[in-house]
């Protein structure tokens, strides 16, 4: 078969037609444990001389399709499925360093991997090194930050909640000097917008909840790499701590990758006329999206990804007060965390998404207190600007 176009690959990706029943749709493999034929079956699967199936915590059927179809999507040789995104994040940062190592990232990414970054790690003596946003274009100061105890280099593409874009050429090619891996958060633009692995990082990490589920309702992670640090990661941590998907999570999620392309393509196109239409506001300070010429990082974006994503953010004259007098009068937009939903969703980051920054490191991120950040739906476009203009107003 010759390849297939993405979109193709989204929808069908491998060949998931159950053999004994012929499903269309995989079946869900609601089971815990699984049977042996005989002693000798068993104990081949064990020591890996047989193919089959354990127990659930460490493989199942239905998880595997998911995995399998991560993996080709984003161009990696093998995946993991997680309990969540930050499972994700958990599980590849704790089995690649070790107290007594660091690693370096940019400071501008979400809140929880930050706290969990900067609290967590650090109170197991893994010390995070973190790059200002502008500090992130440099590669003379990401080199700055490395020594022998640098296990890996850790960032987002398009950032959470500022939007910032990161060069992954660049940044794969610091890491390939100094041998380490370099780790990219790749939620906020799908394996249909950017393909990290493409472009020179090793290992990418979705949060599945947002665009990959895209409906709201379920919470999950991504690992996709290489067959042996896939290895390693399930074997150092993913295995022996538990953080697994559960196979419902995991069939909900391949029913909704089908979509991901159509959905993608929306969430773009209505971003960017929002985004425009923000721009030329009598009541906007600042609009913080990637497809605008003006924005620091579009040239970078337009030659890493398809499009430009559905999440931007922008600053309304007037403050924090202002802002909050807009996100308590928008009734077509949800006030909620979380993005990547059908329906536009718009939040305050430094009071919510971002509240574990203290002020300072807010700042040093580029995270004013008056920056609204908006998850842009599927609705019709004119409508959730007719909505915005009505709270602006």
């Amino acid at each position: 078969m010759k390849k297939l176009a993405k979109e193709t690959e989204i929808v069908h990706g491998i060949h998931t037609v159950h053999h004994t029943s012929m499903d269309l749709v995989p079946p869900i493999h609601m089971t815990s444990t699984f049977k042996f034929k005989s002693a000798d079956h068993g104990a081949g699967i064990f020591q890996g001389t047989e193919q089959g199936y354990v127990y659930t915590r460490i493989s199942n059927p239905t998880v595997d399709l998911l995995q399998e179809k991560m993996a080709v999507l984003e161009h990696g040789q093998a995946a993991i499925a997680t309990s969540s995104g930050m499972s994700a994040i958990a599980s590849t940062a704790l089995s690649l360093a070790k107290p007594g190592d660091n690693f370096v990232a940019c400071s501008t990414i979400y809140g929880g991997t930050f706290a969990f970054f900067n609290k967590h790690l650090r109170d197991l003596s893994i010390e995070p090194r973190f790059l200002a946003p502008a500090t992130c274009y440099a590669a003379q100061e990401i080199e700055k930050r490395i020594d022998s105890k640098t296990r890996f280099l850790y960032t987002e593409t398009p950032s959470n909640p500022t939007l910032d874009i990161v060069d992954i050429e660049l940044w794969a090619a610091i890491a390939g000097k100094h041998k380490i891996p370099l780790i990219l958060d790749n939620t906020f633009a799908s394996p249909y917008l950017q393909n990290p692995l493409l472009l020179g990082a090793d290992i990418v990490i979705h949060s599945a909840t947002k665009y990959l589920s895209g409906h709201g309702d379920i919470i999950g992670g991504i690992i996709v790499s290489s067959k042996d640090m896939i290895a390693h990661i399930k074997e150092a941590y993913v295995t022996h701590y538990g953080p697994i998907m559960s196979p419902f999570n995991a069939w909900l999620f391949l029913r909704g990758i089908k979509t991901l392309a159509l959905r993608m393509e929306k969430h773009s196109d209505n971003a960017l006329k929002i985004a425009q239409w923000l721009q030329q506001h009598p009541n906007i300070k600042r609009v913080y999206y990637p497809g605008l010429a003006s924005h620091q990082g579009h040239a970078t974006a337009a030659r890493q990804m398809k499009k430009f994503g559905g999440m931007m953010a922008f600053e309304v004259k007037g403050g924090v007060e202002a802002g909050k007098k807009v996100m308590n009068t928008v009734e077509l937009c949800t006030l909620a965390v979380s993005l990547g939903d059908c329906e536009t969703l718009i939040q305050h980051p430094a009071s919510m998404t971002h509240s574990t920054y203290t002020p300072e490191e807010r700042k040093h991120a580029g995270i004013t207190d008056g920056l609204i950040r908006l998850s842009v739906g599927i609705e019709n476009a004119d409508d959730i600007i007719a909505d915005l203009n009505n709270a602006l107003a």
